[in-house]
């Protein structure tokens, strides 16, 4: 099983839009994923939200054991405490997290994250 977890602006699962501002987002979408089929999809706000230091994010979302997080946009230092703990990110995407979700199950997605500038 593969958990993939999406930056959203809205509490509407697969139909949310993605946000381009990870840390700063609402709502994560958590998608547990076994082969191409989607076995869950949970939303959970952002416990930071308002306001985080460096690192809480990345710790938060490991803690709930990510391996994937997609993204609009992310900082460097976020890019660097996702790839230390093994946490594959995803970055410039844009649209639906259903829409995304089916880019990703098929390969189509850009996996070479760049930072937000």
């Amino acid at each position: 099983m593969v958990r993939v977890v999406f930056a959203s602006e809205e509490d509407n699962g697969l139909e949310s839009k993605i946000s381009y501002h990870f840390g700063r987002c609402p709502y994560y979408i958590f998608v547990d994923v076994r082969g191409k089929v989607v076995e869950s999809v949970k939303v959970e706000a952002n416990p930071f939200f308002n306001a985080h230091q460096p690192g809480m994010v990345p710790k938060f979302l490991a803690e709930k054991r990510a391996d994937v997080v997609i993204s609009g946009g992310m900082g460097p230092m976020a890019l660097q405490f996702f790839r230390e703990m093994g946490i594959k990110p995803i970055t410039g995407v844009s649209g639906k997290v259903g829409d995304i979700l089916k880019k990703y199950l098929k390969g189509e997605l850009e996996e070479e994250a760049e930072p937000c500038r």
